[in-house]
């Protein structure tokens, strides 16, 4: 189904209230989700990383180790428009107990966050997702959707969620078209219809003002001592029209080498890479890293 479906798959869906507007309600949890949200929101809490000042990133690395193990979710992000869903009404996916790469990053960002406020209701989960996953932070149907991660960078930078460190690590800028999705339009559902294949479309065109900064391979050993634990790590590719086919989270082990923290498809599960960071560029073929740190 190409590159961007693998990596913008998602958890699990349940029920909760509401959401504003004509989307559908944003989902509840199930048994197992809330009590691993109201448990580890309380661990986060009591680790000591929560004071005025203090960076998100070692907070969402601490969530990151709490997820590890679980079971990888594959393109659960489009199941209701395999279901025949309305692309109009994109339900809010959630989950907590299953993830897939995006869905991990988004899932430990926002319960950094909620930990930092110091909540822990399926709701404000939700709402911190939401803000990560959509265009401008507002759920508007599948075209509202984040669906090229580096547009993901820029729209949360734009809205003070993240920071892009990628030109600050020693970045080269690449401006290659992004035209992946509209280019495989049958691997995408939505896209069967002509207003939303449109719709991405001119988003594709837009994203062409928008400057990538990549990290090379050969300068990541550099850039590491620049990257924190709980960056938002991006892995370019060379694949025509397409900007990145993984993400994970910048990992230091007790020996202080920077990992990944990933939901990997081969491995069914959420895990830290044996290999430090550099040499695990190399071995996937990325041609390079976006950064992001959160905020």
């Amino acid at each position: 189904m190409g590159f961007l479906k693998n990596l913008f798959g998602g958890g699990a869906r349940s029920e909760d209230a509401p959401a504003p507007g004509s989307q559908p309600a944003r989902p509840g949890a199930g048994d197992d989700d809330q009590a691993r949200l109201s448990e580890w929101v309380r661990v986060l809490r009591s680790g000591g990383g929560i004071r005025p000042g203090a960076p998100l990133g070692p907070l969402v690395a601490r969530a990151g180790e709490l997820t590890l193990d679980s079971p990888y979710a594959f393109k659960r992000l489009d199941a209701y428009l395999t279901a025949g869903g309305d692309r109009e009404a994109e339900p809010l996916t959630l989950s907590l107990t299953r993830f897939e790469a995006v869905t991990l990053v988004e899932s430990c960002v926002a319960l950094a966050r909620c930990a930092r406020e110091g909540v822990d209701s399926w709701e404000a989960f939700g709402r911190e997702v939401e803000r990560l996953r959509y265009r401008g932070g507002k759920r508007n149907g599948y075209v509202s959707r984040l669906h090229y991660f580096s547009e993901w960078i820029a729209d949360n930078e734009t809205r003070g969620n993240v920071r892009d460190m990628g030109r600050e690590l020693g970045g080269v800028e690449d401006r290659r078209p992004l035209r992946y999705i509209t280019s495989h339009r049958s691997s995408y559902p939505a896209l069967a219809s002509d207003a939303v294949f449109e719709a991405i479309r001119q988003i594709e065109e837009r994203l062409d003002a928008t400057p990538r900064w990549v990290v090379r391979p050969e300068m990541v050993s550099q850039a590491a001592a620049g990257i924190e634990p709980g960056d938002i790590l991006g892995f370019t590719t060379g694949v025509k029209g397409l900007d990145v086919s993984h993400v994970g989270i910048a990992y230091r082990d007790s020996q202080g080498t920077l990992r990944v923290l990933q939901a990997l498809f081969s491995s069914s599960k959420v895990e830290i890479t044996s290999e430090a960071l550099p040499e695990y560029v190399v071995g996937r073929k990325s041609t390079g890293i976006l950064v992001a740190r959160p905020l």
